[in-house]
């Protein structure tokens, strides 16, 4: 019992450094760059081409909260446990928070014990697409919306059956909309 507590403090107290090392690392970024920010129009940001939904920064600033552009954006994470969607489990589907692309279902949802809302596959595997990620002197699997290329998590392989994956979400980068909202397409 007391290995559990202390991994679960170690994983909270690992997370929270993340979250302020992010925040810190998008101020010290967005100070380094006002001078050039200065110089450039919306215009100059041009969406990314490998995507069919295509916004501009400045366009995304517009839609999204600054706490769903850093996450979705600027590839941030969100504090484990404390956020909306890790215990939710009411049925229904998560959306992409950015473009609205349906991505997971609650049957594929599980309790990972990471503190972020897992599952163990997407609807579709064309509805999300997989960048490397060398963040925080590791490699991993980084998933992206197939739409719009907005971040929403990782995925891990310490999943269970019958994939073995985790997709490991971030709440704020997802909308969820219950069964009872969801109309027939």
């Amino acid at each position: 019992m007391k290995l559990k507590i202390i991994a679960f403090l170690s994983a909270i107290l690992l997370a929270v450094g993340f979250y302020f090392i992010n925040n810190q690392q998008d101020e010290v970024v967005v100070a380094e760059h006002s001078s050039i920010a200065m110089n450039i129009t919306q215009t100059d940001t041009m969406p990314d081409e490998n995507y069919p939904l295509q916004k501009t920064e400045a366009e995304w600033k517009e839609i999204l909260t600054d706490k769903e552009y850093r996450i979705l954006r600027d590839r941030g994470t969100e504090l484990p446990f404390v956020n909306e969607y890790n215990s939710n489990k009411r049925e229904g589907i998560y959306v992409c928070g950015a473009c609205g692309q349906k991505l997971y279902s609650s049957e594929h949802k599980y309790e990972s014990g990471s503190g972020w809302p897992s599952f163990w596959q997407p609807l579709a595997d064309s509805l999300v697409g997989e960048r490397e990620d060398n963040s925080w002197f590791m490699t991993r699997t980084e998933i992206v919306c197939s739409n719009c290329g907005s971040h929403l998590g990782h995925v891990f392989d310490d999943g269970p059956q019958p994939t073995g994956l985790r997709y490991c979400m971030n709440s704020l980068a997802m909308d969820f909309i219950p069964n009872e909202e969801i109309q027939n397409d």
